[in-house]
């Protein structure tokens, strides 16, 4: 796999039971890669550490005045140092594409993840945690994949030159080989510290991402109420939790270099004091002294990769689990997809609850606890938070259709649907059956006003549809917001449309016009509102009241208001023990009447 070949076709099942399967997993599937940056690495390390063994050959030759030797000696280090310059090329490409290849792997991964779970990922797992994963653990995990086939090749190379250093001069290759496993070896008690530290570090960095993300999600709501100073200076703390918590992890880690610079010197001191005395005895040649301290100093280069890796897999052990985590979330049904893939249709029926949206005709739900509401939401849609029985579909179980023609057949748009940025023709570039125009879908989601707007705040701008939305909409209000939203839901035209309060920003009047265009536009289709408003409970064709996750009611809405006491607590906000006076329900009837009257005449 190279990186013009991105992404994957299929970037396969993931080992998720744990971090450090799942980094297993990931090197085996790019073993090709891993196996080419290897040999890459070989050369390039090899090269390096034959340039000692030249430099002693030259000393050697002239010593001995020997110009065929000098010659041969020269000849071989410029062909070492163009297996270098080689070897060092395709070693960074090769490492770079791996790095690169692996992340991309991941991110498909866990983006395939939150196709499958949709809403129900962030009720399961937080929002800052999805955030750090798919962004800085993602390359965290990439390193590690990267970084391991260059420690490979740098703990093969020791191994050779310090059997090389043993065959060539005896006397102080055993030197070398009792003392490099020292270096190598030496930090191992640190790293477990270390590790603890890093974690810690990314512990706290992770939960100043979370406060940091629902602050600016959540900065229109406090900035009104007066709260934003308070969440700010949370924010504050906790990134200066992370500050302190990066010190104490950037000092074990300063630590562990030091060791890992001090111990070679003392090795290069050991060997030069060692074979100084051998070579006053002539045991030694001046020569093979510079071969043995050359490469001993030449050595700590491929040393320092002992240290890379560690810290790779201590920073990327954390990311890997947090990754498995999310990668072993299941849907609460199995939609195994037994069924063919063609989109039925029919009736919607929950067994569960005892629900139906009759097929064709526009149906609306009434449930008192708007927690409930959404889960019921999302169980129409194939989406349950928990394991049930499937809503059904024409007949059609929907956990056994294929995941794509469930979502083709039924969406669902939430209380807070989310605006990518763009211009507003992307917006609407989703899967659509093209039956439903986007302007026809803004004129019934009554955008008149949004694209005014956007056209005023844009410069050089005549079609409103060229116009950019900013990150989540934040520029609109959020009435505009969810009338944008409830356009590109229209504009999709699905077997079935399940809205889930798709009114609650917007003022009486907006309503009333956007209930008249909701009901035109989906005619024939069968569409499921969740709403307490009397303005679109009187446009339904059917309302249904669900108490305690049951049906309760089934009538028209000025049916149920007079005869159903909890559909009329829930609509009118009245309770039994405190009935609204006379007067003010025949006010709001009068006011229901008025804009009825507005509505016909708009």
């Amino acid at each position: 796999m190279q990186i013009q070949d991105l992404p994957y076709p299929d970037p396969g099942v993931p080992d998720a039971r744990s971090g450090p399967r799942f980094l297993w997993w990931l090197g085996r599937n790019q073993l090709g890669g891993q196996l080419k940056s290897l040999a890459w690495g070989l050369l390039h390390f090899l090269s390096v550490s034959v340039l000692p063994f030249c430099v002693g050959l030259a000393v050697e030759a002239v010593v001995a005045r020997s110009g065929k030797r000098l010659a041969l000696a020269g000849g071989l280090l410029a062909l070492a140092c163009a297996g270098n310059a080689i070897g060092s090329t395709g070693l960074h490409r090769a490492a770079v594409t791996n790095w690169i290849t692996a992340a991309a792997r991941v991110q498909q991964l866990l983006a395939r993840k939150a196709s499958q779970l949709g809403s129900a990922l962030t009720r399961r797992v937080a929002a800052g945690e999805v955030v750090a994963v798919s962004t800085g653990d993602v390359e965290k995990i990439g390193w590690f994949v990267e970084a391991m086939s260059r420690f490979t090749a740098a703990a093969l190379t020791v191994v050779i030159v310090v059997v090389g250093l043993v065959v060539y001069q005896p006397a102080l290759g055993v030197v070398v080989a009792v003392g490099l496993p020292v270096l190598a070896l030496a930090v191992l008690p640190l790293l477990p510290r270390a590790t603890r530290r890093a974690d810690h570090q990314r512990e706290k960095a992770g939960r100043a991402t979370e406060l940091a993300s629902d602050t600016v999600a959540g900065l229109r709501v406090l900035r009104g109420i007066g709260g934003e100073e308070l969440f700010l200076d949370r924010y504050r703390r906790a990134s200066q939790e992370v500050r302190h918590a990066a010190v104490r992890s950037a000092r074990m880690w300063a630590l562990i270099s030091a060791i890992q610079m001090l111990l070679p010197g003392l090795l290069l001191i050991a060997v030069v004091a060692h074979g100084v005395g051998l070579a006053r005895e002539g045991r030694i040649t001046v020569g093979e002294l510079v071969t043995v301290y050359s490469s001993v100093m030449i050595l700590t280069y491929p040393l320092r990769h002992f240290e890379e890796i560690a810290m790779a897999y201590s920073f990327s052990k954390p990311a890997a689990r947090r990754a498995a985590r999310v990668l072993s979330l299941e849907r609460a049904t199995a939609g195994g997809g037994s069924l063919a893939g063609e989109v039925p249709a029919g009736d919607l029926y929950d067994p569960a609850t005892g629900l139906l949206a009759p097929a064709g005709r526009l149906t609306a739900v009434v449930c008192g606890d708007p927690d409930a509401a959404g889960r019921l939401a999302e169980r129409l849609g194939g989406h349950p938070g928990e394991p049930g029985t499937s809503v059904l579909l024409g007949g059609v179980p929907l956990d056994e259709l294929p995941l794509a023609t469930a979502r083709t057949a039924v969406l669902v748009q939430d209380k807070d649907p989310v605006l990518l940025s763009g211009t507003l023709q992307e917006l609407f570039e989703v899967p659509a059956s093209g039956a439903v125009d986007a302007r026809e879908a803004l004129a019934a989601a009554q955008c008149e006003d949004v694209l005014a707007a956007l056209v005023q705040g844009s410069l050089d701008i005549d079609d409103a549809m060229d116009a950019r939305i900013t990150e989540r909409g934040r520029s609109l209000s959020g009435g505009q917001r969810q009338r944008l939203a409830l356009a590109r839901s229209l504009a999709t035209d699905p077997e079935v449309l399940v809205l889930d309060e798709p009114t609650s920003a917007v003022d009486s009047h907006t309503e009333a016009r956007i209930a008249r265009g909701v009901r035109e536009l989906r005619t024939g289709r069968t569409t499921v509102v969740f709403t307490s408003s009397p303005l679109l409970l009187d446009r339904a064709d059917r309302v249904v009241l669900v108490h305690e996750g049951e049906v309760a009611a089934v009538g028209l809405h000025r049916e149920l208001v007079h005869k159903e006491p909890r559909y009329r607590a829930v609509v009118t906000r009245e309770t039994e023990e405190e009935p609204l006076p006379d007067a003010v329900r025949d006010g709001r009837a009068a006011l229901r009447h008025a804009l009825e009257e507005i509505e016909e005449t708009a």
